[in-house]
């Protein structure tokens, strides 16, 4: 079931995102091909887009690992290209990716949509998220809440928030990361600046074409 709305509590104003104003200037559809190009090779070197799969399929994925676990795969709307799936307290659940205009956010029909953050690329979105859920001192208040139906015996009752603590990207078995790759991870999480770093060219570029930490 893909949850269809999200609820960030702790909010963010998008004036300083990539997000479309409301008088938006002209677009070039090149900028879009080369914007989700790249994002689709950060997705195939990550190891944990796991690509056509139903969302029944990631609930077995996710269903017996633990909370936090999480993995983007094809959404399988026609109006969306990816989705969130991911291990919640209450079991696996699912959020939709929109994307528009060089921009990826999370989907939602909650009030705070226009506080939603956007971002360049799924990688960066995923890494906000990962990394705010994970501040010990203002854990609870930045997780995302989609907020799902309990259910057809519970038709009376409100919606219900779930928090989705992303902590722990499901790799593919098949594409689990190198050493090479799991060493760049390491870089990448105890520096903001690896272009610096005292590097031949070659490994600079290696850092380069995945810039995170995920």
């Amino acid at each position: 079931m893909v949850a269809r709305a999200v609820t960030i509590f702790h909010h963010e104003e998008r004036g300083g995102s990539c997000c479309p104003h409301p008088s938006p200037p002209p677009w070039d559809p090149a900028e879009d091909l080369r914007c989700i190009t790249t994002t689709f090779q950060y997705l195939q070197t990550s190891g944990w887009y796991w690509g056509s799969i139903s969302a029944s399929q990631a609930r077995e994925a996710l269903l017996t690992m633990s909370e936090g676990t999480f993995l983007v795969r094809d959404s399988s709307h026609p109006q969306y290209m990816l989705a969130l799936s991911v291990k919640t307290r209450c079991g696996p659940t699912s959020v939709r990716i929109e994307y528009s205009r060089g921009c990826f956010w999370l989907d939602s029909i909650s009030p705070g949509l226009p506080h939603l953050q956007s971002f360049p690329d799924v990688h960066s979105l995923i890494q906000h998220y990962k990394s705010s859920g994970q501040t010990p001192q203002d854990q609870t208040s930045n997780d995302i809440h989609p907020k799902t139906k309990l259910g057809p015996a519970a038709h009376t009752a409100k919606d219900t928030g779930v928090p989705l603590k992303l902590m722990h990207p499901l790799h593919k078995s098949e594409a689990f990361p190198s050493l090479q790759h799991l060493t760049r991870l390491t870089v990448n999480r105890h520096t903001n600046c690896p272009d610096q770093l005292p590097l031949p060219k070659l490994l600079l570029r290696y850092l380069q074409d995945y810039p995170f930490h995920i």
